[in-house]
């Protein structure tokens, strides 16, 4: 059965207005925060880390089970099953996406599983680990490890059946989304890296996870609509609990509970004024 992958451009409208006024110095840039310390990092769970090595580098994602875990349940067991080994960037488009996952390498195929449902929403309770980034009263920004989300205010919570709210994941650049065709539980297999911030999808696709490595190589893969032969390729993708101890990467990612990450929030929030988003925040990574 033929599965088209539905996603919709954006466009954006900007307006200007102009006042006569006396020139003014510009704000002084806020300062970065200080390096991190030891306490600022954390060790991502081997089991929830895809090592994906391309012919244009190596990306290195962490999923995120909390938001979506029965998307990211199928795409560790098909990892492990080695199926996306060999399979191709089939649809990039400039400024959005890296589409791959689909063993005809075009769209139309899927893997043998059965599809799952749709995990477009999570429910967020008091022990579910949201740190918040931006309190809009109505709603609340936050990440949960790497992956920027968006919650109902918990002011809500008690008021509800079960005492929690409806949140979701932002697309922000990094972050892996579960492909789909018009029916809303019909994803298998395939997923998709985005190159830039695409706040149109949410609500709209699964969010499970993001790239903690390997943004440049998200961004160098050949662009098409398809994407013209040859087409740049996954080589190998494992989970990197299964990786032998001497090939398997060292990580550590800057924990967003820490004093750093709040630091950096700070700053992003005060350069960036009312146009601030979760994109904004700066997540440093190291790997060795």
């Amino acid at each position: 059965m033929t599965r088209k992958t539905a996603l919709i451009a954006a466009t954006l409208a900007a307006c200007a207005a102009t006042a006569v006024a006396q020139p003014q110095k510009p704000a002084p840039a806020p300062p970065r925060p200080s390096a991190p310390t030891a306490a600022d990092w954390r060790t991502p769970n081997p089991d929830d880390v895809l090592v994906i090595d391309t012919n244009k580098g190596r990306i290195i994602v962490e999923l995120v089970p909390e938001v979506a875990p029965e998307t990211a349940g199928r795409v560790r067991e098909l990892a492990k099953r080695k199926f996306y080994d060999g399979l191709t960037f089939f649809r990039v488009i400039e400024g959005f996406m890296a589409q791959t996952g689909d063993p005809q390498n075009n769209g139309t195929g899927n893997s043998e599983l059965p599809d799952i449902k749709a995990e477009f929403f999570f429910r967020r309770g008091v022990d579910m680990p949201v740190v918040l980034a931006d309190n809009q009263h109505v709603a609340e920004v936050g990440f949960i490890k790497a992956l920027p989300v968006m919650s109902q205010s918990m002011m809500l919570a008690p008021l509800t059946a079960d005492g929690k709210v409806q949140a979701w994941g932002l697309y922000c650049p990094g972050v892996l989304g579960m492909a789909r065709g018009e029916d809303a539980n019909s994803a298998n297999s395939q997923f998709f890296l985005m190159r830039d911030k695409y706040p149109r999808l949410e609500k709209r696709y699964t969010a499970f996870g993001r790239a903690l490595v390997g943004q440049d190589v998200i961004n160098a893969i050949k662009v098409g609509e398809p994407v013209p032969e040859p087409q740049d390729r996954m080589e190998r993708v494992r989970v990197l609990s299964d990786l032998p101890e001497n090939e398997r990467p060292k990580i550590r990612v800057i924990d967003p509970a820490g004093p750093w990450f709040k630091a950096e929030v700070a700053r992003a929030k005060a350069a960036q004024g009312s146009n601030f988003s979760a994109c904004d925040v700066n997540i440093p990574v190291e790997v060795k």
